[in-house]
């Protein structure tokens, strides 16, 4: 009695497993868009679902494991009702990222077990020259020998041991052939997992539903990943002087989510950033008692260095460097290397990489190498908010769950439909801009980055040098653009062409609120600018109770093109914060004074071969007993 007993429990739960594990029907959904955010991007995946009369669990696979829990949506058209959506790891399905380094692994196997095969070869050679070697030596008590007999022994030996060189020789080479094929597999498949703390899971998002009749419909799931993003760059392009700007915009795209974006439809979105120029700007010059003067250097446009890990010393390749609060960026090479340009100020830098902690270092120098720490960050399953379908364009909250592991309250996405674009439709939101690209794209989980093209416009622009000979004697070509408002334009680096020339990166600035946006185009050779400080007409005096300096510098331009020039030189002379210190202006050759910074303006129009001299020259008198810097 009690073996039946048993032997029905055990029928009952087999039954009820079964019945459970029929529930849950695995979906199979596809990456139909992604809106990418200049840090993350939201995931839109669809899916056709045949739904049973009851109560089922719908399992969405292969989703990305990246995901942030708390921004699942689900929504689905039909009579049915959605009783709730949960989040959770899935460990035995490998991204396919892994897949492929199990298939490279695997190529490297067969290419290992050659090199057993070839090593076993030289053993054998090896056995066969020794034999040879045994073998060559003749008997001399041998008095009847045969020396025909002997010439053909030695031939042949001679021939033996040749050919058995000349194949070790080849087995050599073909071994080191492998090994370079080897070496070649281990670093394609460091630069796949490289920096991939996380774990190589996937993960499900789990869909309760209930029905009174079987039906079919059409799911449709949004997400927020972290581990992509978009910076813009630029290739700006200017004929000559007297031509329009050409300005390309380009958005640097990557993923490292741990799923595939194959032929999607891509929305770039971002916010307002705020950004800096990359040309030198004088400050005030302020004299009070006691006070060091620090003398002026040009400012930081430019960073560069290496990424390195902590653990392993190794660089880093495709790590994130940004400028905080800006959408400027770049990435690390494939030595860990970059170049990036910075507006000016010390701006902060933040480091990025999946796998690794983020860190923030301050633009202090002009070359910057960062150790970045391991992270060890777990995702949690988490169960979210459920929705109910009543048709296409209507839904409802239905049943709100409880959040396990994660802190703080729900936060809802909501989700913002887009017409097709013909090629890139700008969208002005609120408080971001969008693009949507028309084109499909395919972006691998590979976290390198791929450029998408938004547009390239055609602009005019008033063409104007700049020097700051205080700060440094180059001179800067500069574009004055006027519209650029309409092209909403982010801030970036850009790569400067000039007379079909590529001659450096600067930046796009966007900062600023008037109607004028300056572009800085580099640095022109042909126009030579001096500032000397005349020594003989320099000195101190001191009378009675008080001490005068005199400063007096000459600044010489000169235009070596072969065509004329307008030239903005920006000097200044100090500005007393003492009624004790005086400052008199004694010859600012005709300069534009602004009496509150002291700087001065001097506007040039120079002909070809032009030479001018403009002169700075004050005097700044104080109490004796005290001590005054003057430049």
């Amino acid at each position: 009695m009690i073996k039946k007993l048993l032997l029905i429990a055990c029928l009952t739960l087999s039954l009820s497993a079964g019945a459970f594990a029929d529930e849950d029907q695995k979906v199979t959904s596809r990456v139909q868009k992604v809106t990418l955010f200049l840090n993350g991007a939201q995931v839109t995946r669809t899916a056709s679902v045949n739904i049973t009369a009851g109560t089922s669990s719908l399992v969405f696979d292969n989703i990305s494991p990246d995901i942030d829990a708390q921004s699942i949506q689900v929504r689905g058209a039909g009579n049915f009702t959605i009783l709730s959506v949960k989040h959770e790891m899935d460990y035995l399905n490998v991204q396919l990222r892994q897949k492929k380094v199990e298939e490279l692994r695997a190529q490297q196997k067969e290419l290992r077990d050659r090199v057993a095969l070839l090593n076993a070869s030289l053993t054998i050679n090896q056995e066969e020259y020794n034999m040879l070697v045994k073998n060559q030596t003749v008997s001399g008590q041998n008095s009847n020998l045969d020396l025909i007999k002997l010439k053909q022994a030695l031939d042949f030996q001679t021939s033996r041991l040749t050919e058995n060189k000349k194949k070790e020789q080849a087995i050599n080479n073909e071994i080191a052939v492998i090994n370079t094929k080897l070496l070649q597999y281990d670093k394609q498949i460091a630069d796949m997992v490289k920096g991939n703390g996380k774990s190589l899971a996937t993960s499900n998002i789990l869909v309760t539903v209930s029905a009174k009749a079987p039906l079919q419909s059409q799911f449709t799931l949004t997400y927020v990943v972290k581990d992509a993003g978009w910076y813009p760059t630029y290739d700006i392009r200017a004929k000559d002087v007297n031509s329009p700007v050409s300005i390309a915009y380009k958005a640097n795209v990557r993923q490292q989510c741990g799923e595939e974006w194959k032929n999607i439809k891509l929305t770039l979105s971002t916010g307002n950033p705020t950004v800096s120029g990359s040309k030198p700007e004088l400050r005030p010059y302020y004299l009070n008692y006691n006070m060091l003067y620090a003398n002026s250097r040009a400012a930081i446009t430019k960073v560069t260095g290496k990424v390195f890990a902590s653990d392993d010393r190794q660089p880093i390749s495709g790590v994130s460097i940004k400028v905080k609060g800006t959408s400027i960026g770049t990435q690390t090479d494939a030595n860990g290397a970059y170049s990036l340009q910075v507006p000016a100020g010390n701006p902060v830098l933040v480091y990025s990489f999946v796998g690794f902690e983020n860190q923030e270092r301050t633009a202090l120098t002009e070359n910057m190498d960062v150790m970045l720490q391991p992270s060890a960050n777990q995702l949690n399953e988490v169960v979210v908010a459920g929705y109910s379908a009543i048709d296409d364009n209507q839904y409802k909250k239905d049943v709100t769950s409880s959040v396990q592991s994660v802190p703080g309250a729900l936060r809802e996405i909501r989700i913002r439909g887009n017409s097709t674009p013909i090629e890139v439709e700008q969208v002005e939101n609120q408080t971001n801009v969008e693009f949507a690209i028309a084109n499909p794209y395919t972006i691998p989980a590979d976290g390198k980055q791929y450029a998408v093209e938004i547009k390239e416009v055609n602009t005019n622009a008033s063409y104007q040098y700049y020097s700051a000979p205080k700060l440094s004697t180059d001179v800067f070509l500069t574009a004055q653009i006027t519209d650029w408002n309409k092209h909403n334009f982010l801030s970036g680096e850009a790569n400067l062409f000039f007379e079909g020339t590529f001659i450096g990166k600067s930046l796009i600035d966007t900062r600023n609120t008037n109607d004028t946006l300056n572009l800085s185009l580099g640095t022109d050779k042909n126009i030579l600018v001096t500032r000397t400080l005349q020594k003989d007409l320099t000195g101190k005096q001191v009378l009675s109770n008080n001490r005068k300096e005199l400063r007096d510098w000459l600044i010489t331009v000169k235009n070596r093109k072969g065509q004329p020039v307008k030239l903005l030189i920006e000097d200044q002379i100090p500005v007393s914060q003492n009624t004790g210190i005086d400052v008199e202006m004694l010859d600012t050759s005709g300069a534009e004074i602004n009496k509150e910074t002291g700087l001065l303006s001097y506007n040039l129009n120079l002909n070809s071969q032009d030479e001018k001299q403009l002169r700075v020259k004050y005097q700044v008198k104080y109490p004796k007993n005290q001590a005054v810097i003057v430049q």
